[in-house]
Formats: structure tokens, sequence, C-alpha cells
């Protein structure tokens, strides 16, 4: 009778091969597993003396309960050697030696982590990837990175959260008495706009007449002063007198007339509560086409055209002026 080979199914399962798998019905051979988010562990399985044998790592456990939990991760016997002497895996970076006295706080301790993690995956980083293993190191240090990420993201979300929660409560507590306020207090301003844009109007009016007595005044007086320079010129001392006299009154009347004819502001109020017509510069588009192309070089309208094409590019939609590409990334 030929001989069974007893590892026929651990053999068959290192070349990709793997089954039938049955509970309760272990396979002689050399595997791994290992609990959620923890390092992998070595295990054998093997029937000697009428019964099966496992090991798991150190540890001595039933055949049966661990064959469904490693059959799926079949080893060859130099990769388990390897782990049982404690010089890891081939294809998962090494734990970083950061011994068991950790900070009690969460923050230092993780901080501490990180570090280890960071040199390691940057030394690891110095050269280029070029066999399997390496691109499954690299796999699983970004894992580990990402869940120390996950870690903090959840740490920080509890630590902040009272204070959050604290905060909200305050924002509710004074919303109303902030807000309702000063929407009555714009209400007014809104209320007071018309009036005091007819009093701008008036103003405007009023201004004008002045500008135009005070320019009548400027003649006056340019006249009387060359009068008293004609005068003057004559000899006649009292003519000349009375008309510089005439001049000098006219142009202090003419610089009065001037000053009314300043523009004055519509208010209304009083000092530290004055309310008066302010000037809002807004753009109205009249032509949103031709003002899109005078903004289209902008960095930010660039930024938002650029969200929104690839927005439609991942729902499979293509615009005009543009392209669908892909390309494989790590992720």
């Amino acid at each position: 009778m030929a001989e069974v080979n007893v590892w026929l199914w651990w053999q068959n399962a290192l070349a990709g091969n793997i089954g039938p798998i049955h509970d309760g019905d272990p396979q002689q051979g050399y595997y791994r597993t290992r609990f959620k988010d923890k390092p992998w562990e070595p295990v054998a399985i093997w029937f000697e003396d009428g019964k099966w044998h496992a090991m798991r790592g150190d540890h001595q456990v039933d055949a049966s309960d661990i064959w469904t939990w490693c059959c799926r991760n079949p080893i060859s016997y130099e990769a388990y050697n390897k782990a049982i002497e404690g010089a890891g895996w081939d294809d998962e970076p090494e734990t970083p030696a950061i011994g068991h006295n950790l900070p009690t706080d969460p923050f230092e301790a993780l901080q501490v982590e990180f570090a280890a993690e960071r040199e390691q995956a940057e030394a690891f980083m110095k050269k280029p990837i070029t066999t399997q293993a390496e691109a499954d190191r690299a796999a699983i240090w970004s894992k580990r990175l990402s869940t120390i990420a996950k870690k903090a993201t959840d740490l920080h979300k509890v630590e902040k959260q009272p204070h959050l929660d604290a905060g909200r409560s305050v924002d509710d507590k004074w919303r109303a008495l902030k807000d309702e306020p000063d929407a009555i207090s714009k209400k007014l301003k809104r209320h007071m706009d018309a009036f005091l844009q007819e009093e701008a109007r008036k103003e405007r009016e009023r201004q004008a007449a002045a500008r135009a007595e005070a320019d009548r005044i400027q003649h006056e007086a340019d006249a009387a002063r060359v009068a008293a320079e004609q005068a003057a010129a004559k000899n006649d001392n009292n003519a000349a007198s009375d008309a510089a006299a005439e001049a000098e009154r006219l142009a202090q009347q003419a610089a009065a007339a001037e000053r009314d004819a300043q523009a004055r502001n519509a208010s209304a109020g009083r000092t530290g509560a004055k309310v008066s017509l302010r000037t809002f510069v807004f753009a109205e588009i009249t032509d949103f086409d031709a003002l899109l192309m005078a903004l289209k070089d902008r960095a930010e309208i660039k930024e938002v055209v650029e969200t929104l094409a690839n927005r439609a590019a991942r729902s499979g939609v293509e615009l005009a002026g543009m392209a669908i590409r892909s390309e494989q990334r790590a992720a």
C-alpha cells in the first residue's frame, strides 16, 4: 500500500491551492493566525500517537479549535522557525521596541508608539520596494500607522467632546440675545434708508444752490477787485479804496458761501449713536459668461472648477473641456 503524504494538504496550500476545509478536520503543517490588530503567531499542527497536536506560539492548543482560524494562512517551515525564534515575519514590519513602561497618559503613550513606528517606516522608505514581502510590509505599516491616526482621532474626540458640549451650551444660552437684537438693529437701519436717502437728495439740491451762490458772490468780488485796480490806475484814491473794501467784503462772503456749499451727510441720532448714509460697493452681474471669462485665471476659480470636474468624473460624466482619466495608486 502506498504511503500517505500527510503533508499534502499543507503543501498544496503553500502553492496556492487551499481546500477543501472542514471544521474539526485539521491538516498537518505550519500556519499562522492572529487576534484582530495583533501580531501574527506561528501555528504547528501534527498527528502523533493516534491524536492531533497543535502549538500556537509556545502554547499548546486544541488542533480542531485552532484549525479554522489558521488554515487559510499556510507558511513555510523556515518562516515558522524564524517566527518561533522571535525574528518576526518577512512580510510584516518589526514591532517597535518601546518596552512595557509606556506613559499612563493616552496622548503621551500614542506619541511614543508613533515615534517608534515613524522612525522605522522612514528608514524603510529610503530604499525602493523590490520584493513582494517588502510590499506586504509597506501595506501592513500603512495600516498600523492609519490605526494610530484613528486612535488619535478617537482620543481627540473623547477629550474634546466635553468642551464642545460646554461650548454649544454657552452658544445656545447667548444665541437669541446676540442674534435677535442685532437683527432688529439692522431692521431699524433699513427702516431709516428711505428717509436718509430723501434727506441726501435735499442736501444735494441745497449744495447745488449754495455752490451757485458762492460762484455768484465770487464773480462780484472779482469784479470789485478789477474796479479797485482801475480806480487806482486813474489815481482816484477814494473810488479805489471803496472798491477794494467792497472786494474784500465780497471775498469774505464768497468764502463763507464756499464753506456752506460743502456736502453735509444725512444722519440721525447723536454722538455715539449716530447713523448716516454710507456707500456700499457691490457687483451687479450683467453678463455672467463675460464675467466668468474675466475671472477664469483666478486661483480660487480654478480650484472650484477642478472640484466640480472631479465630482463629475467620479460620476462618469464627461463635460465639455475635460476628459476622464484614472491612475492606480496604493490605497
